[in-house]
């Protein structure tokens, strides 16, 4: 008489270690990519202090002009660097009725602690066709040092540390800024203002 033979497992018990095997793979597939990733990764973004930061770089992106004369609301008034005449007059509000606006070059960019004063027709005292008034006074922000040494009491020392200061510091924003130029004082200052402009 034969032995009985061992029937084969269910059905289930296959499906169930198919399923197994499919979730293992699955979680190894899971870790490697999951390693792969960390590998990866970008290192940590270093933090800068100021002192990395250049010096020369634009310190920000807009400029302060003082609109005066013939407009709406005269006043102080924050531009974008590439800000032109015409962008500051917008800014204050428009122009009067009566402003001269051939006597200003809208079209000119501006620089940053600019005044702008737009006149009223008719106070320009010039003939149609006539050149229009020269401004002799010193420019600082474009004087040599012979024309420094033009103005009253300024001699070449002082010349040279206006341009000095110009040079480390950028434009003179008003002829008060004269003050930070060692060896001139108030006194000194009361002297130049007539024959000095920025």
């Amino acid at each position: 008489m034969t032995s009985p033979t061992t029937p084969p497992p269910p059905r289930r018990r296959l499906r169930l270690s198919v399923g197994a095997a499919v979730v293992l793979a699955l979680v190894v597939l899971s870790a490697a990519v999951g390693f792969g990733i960390l590998r990866g990764q970008a290192p940590p973004i270093q933090s800068v202090s100021l002192s990395d930061v250049d010096a020369s770089t634009e310190p920000s992106g807009e400029l302060y002009v003082h609109v005066l004369g013939a407009v709406t609301k005269p006043g102080l008034y924050v531009l974008d660097l590439d800000a032109r005449v015409v962008d500051a007059l917008a800014a204050a509000g428009g122009t009067t009725d009566d402003a001269d606006l051939a006597a200003i070059n809208l079209a000119r960019v501006l620089d940053d602690g600019e005044q702008i004063v737009v006149p009223v027709v008719g106070t320009q005292e010039t003939e149609p066709g006539a050149a229009a008034p020269v401004d002799d006074r010193v420019d600082l922000n474009s004087a040599d040092q012979a024309a420094l040494e033009s103005l009253p009491r300024i001699g070449p020392a002082l010349a040279e540390r206006i341009i000095a200061w110009r040079e480390e510091n950028g434009r003179f924003r008003s002829v008060d800024d004269l003050l930070a130029v060692p060896g001139i004082g108030e006194k000194l200052l009361a002297g130049l203002r007539a024959g000095a402009r920025v």
